[in-house]
């Protein structure tokens, strides 16, 4: 079981100091992909840097700069290109001089008939592309941006060296298991992204959507071993089904039927895996409705 933790206390739109150098400004966006709203962090102070500035809405603009106000932001960063996570990154740019990094490759959409995330930004783009990483610092902070494709291929998490802690986006939620539908969203890079924070050893994750994982590595494990065992029903499952909208009854019995198709893509994205693994077969591309068998 993943050791979920959901108790968070804000207040929309009041600044909230959540360590020695991290405030927190919580916009009024509640959602099922949101939790209780995007979760704006102000890293330093004086010199300061904002990380994932979040929806394009103009109260939310107006706390982050009355929290910063007698300050300077300098730099921007975007974990993705996500509605609920970067809109708002030109606005503040705008009023503030500060310059916008994120991973600039625009990730693929994904049409499906369900609404799987809060929606892509796809006129988001940044003043410098971070794709491949890069170390950034101010008066009295410095940020590594780590790749961790899997929710999306242009996901960046951010490290803040001087404690060791990590803004993991939606890379890693405390609330809740992160959503991976492709085809932008890949469970191969998503697992190898996980390894590779759980090897950082952080020792507080802050994740865009609600409150801190304060022992990340039982954590990221408990995440880990939750993709291993949906992947171990999904072969199991293959024995009697052959598609992906006839498992998902059995393999997400407990679960509102209403929220059925949102599972039928995260069992997409495991399948695909298992293709490329080359323990799952099918006739042409996997899709949703593909015919599915077990190999050998």
């Amino acid at each position: 079981m993943i050791p979920f933790v959901r108790d968070i206390t804000f207040e929309y739109g009041a600044c909230d100091q959540v360590s020695p150098l991290i405030r927190r400004v919580v916009a009024n966006n509640p959602g099922p992909f949101t939790f209780k709203g995007t979760g704006t962090y102000i890293v330093g102070r004086g010199e300061v840097a904002v990380i994932d500035p979040g929806p394009d809405m103009d109260d939310h603009l107006e706390a982050i700069l009355a929290a910063t106000a007698g300050e300077r932001i300098t730099h921007i960063f975007v974990t993705h290109n996500h509605s609920d996570h970067s809109p708002l990154s030109r606005p503040l740019a705008a009023r503030t001089g500060a310059t916008i990094y994120a991973c600039a490759q625009q990730g693929l959409p994904t049409e499906s008939e369900v609404r799987m995330e809060a929606g892509d930004d796809r006129e988001f783009r940044p003043d410098v592309g971070l794709c491949d990483g890069g170390v950034f610092s101010g008066p009295t902070w410095t940020l590594e941006a780590i790749p961790t494709p899997g929710h999306t291929s242009n996901h960046i998490c951010y490290a803040l060296i001087e404690e060791n802690a990590l803004f993991s986006g939606d890379h890693i939620m405390g609330w809740s298991t992160t959503v991976i539908s492709p085809p932008d969203g890949d469970m191969g890079d998503y697992f190898d992204s996980l390894d590779r924070i759980k090897a950082r050893g952080f020792s507080t994750l802050w994740p865009t959507h609600g409150p801190p994982v304060t022992r990340p590595a039982p954590f990221i494990q408990a995440y880990i071993d939750h993709r291993r065992a949906r992947e171990a029903q999904i072969l199991d499952a293959l024995a009697r089904h052959s598609r992906i909208k006839a498992m998902v009854p059995e393999l997400y019995k407990d679960v509102d039927p209403r929220l059925h198709p949102a599972a039928a893509h995260s069992v997409m994205a495991h399948v695909v895996q298992l293709v490329r693994e080359g323990r799952v077969v099918t006739d042409g591309a996997p899709t949703l409705d593909s015919d599915y068998r077990l190999a050998g």
